[in-house]
């Protein structure tokens, strides 16, 4: 499993251990660099996987994309790609591409359906990232149709949980704004800036039931057809902010700075493909996911 050590990668390690895998291989990066292909090479022959999940990415929020349009295109490019590629030549018996709902179209119809894949071009901001990750689906349609090479392609909403990356550079909205709530109540101060207008909707998974959604489909699945994977909900980040900031205890002034940008308009997935093909329903609700990270990240910061 590539990305296996990471944030939704422990997540997934963890319950193929609870469900009795006893030969889970997670390539550490300071052993294999999967942006070249003797790396990949040398990790399918140490590894001998029967099954891979896809889940290593270099990703980040808004700032990091606009920071790295080129960076963030070739590497994840060259990764799923490359692996694909070998995983075919070494006949392993399925490939589970985990790609983003950056891929969607920047004006997509809420909720997001599958079918509407490629009626548009992505929101500016992470359309190198999310066409990157989107290659994967044209090559395991391609690989399945020429070579019957078993390969699905997942495409999971936004992810928040204990464990996300709170790096102000590179962190995505919700670790992002606990952190400021957290930071402002530290340093007494009334009020925080978050980007854009807060007007824009997003939908977010709790790591655990993506794990979970993961798993069930590498067992459940093996058709050609994308699958959303998500709550099927939407919530406008300023709501999002304003229940961060009550989790927290944050009851200063949260202003908005609109010279940033808000990213896609919104987000929200049907979800009704991924119940009918192998089962998955999103089991934790927001409210909860979010108090579980709260205080996940309050006792990291404690220690």
């Amino acid at each position: 499993m590539t990305g296996g050590a990471g944030f939704l990668g422990r997540c997934v390690v963890e319950k193929l251990q609870a469900r009795g895998a006893t030969d889970v291989g997670v390539p550490r990066s300071e052993d294999y660099d999967l942006t070249h292909l003797a790396h990949i090479r040398r990790m399918y022959a140490d590894m001998r996987p029967d099954v891979v999940i896809h889940l290593a990415a270099v990703v980040g929020g808004i700032g990091a994309n606009r920071l790295h349009p080129g960076e963030f295109f070739y590497k994840n490019l060259v990764m799923g790609t490359q692996l694909i590629e070998e995983g075919r030549l070494r006949g392993i018996d399925k490939f589970v591409a985990v790609g983003t709902i950056c891929a969607y179209p920047k004006f997509t119809p809420v909720p997001f359906k599958e079918d509407d894949l490629w009626s548009g071009y992505p929101e500016e901001t992470n359309a190198p990232y999310g066409l990157a990750k989107k290659m994967m689906l044209v090559q395991s349609q391609a690989y399945r149709q020429e070579y019957g090479f078993n390969s699905i392609f997942l495409l999971p909403v936004n992810l928040y949980g204990p464990g996300d990356n709170f790096d102000p550079q590179t962190s995505h909205v919700i670790p992002a704004l606990i952190k400021k709530c957290l930071d402002a109540l530290d340093a007494d101060s009334r009020s925080i800036t978050c980007w854009g207008t807060g007007e824009v909707s997003r939908e977010f998974l709790y790591v655990e039931d993506a794990a979970e959604a993961i798993l069930l489909a590498t067992e459940r699945y093996d058709g050609p057809e994308p699958v959303n994977v998500g709550a099927g909900f939407e919530i406008t980040i300023k709501d999002l902010a304003e229940k961060i900031a009550a989790l927290t205890g944050f009851s200063g002034t949260i202003c908005w700075d609109t010279s940033q940008p808000d990213g896609q308009p919104r987000r929200c997935l049907d979800t009704s493909r991924a119940k009918e093909l192998f089962s998955f329903e999103a089991y934790t609700s927001l409210d909860d996911g979010l108090r579980k990270t709260v205080e996940a990240y309050r006792r990291r910061r404690a220690h």
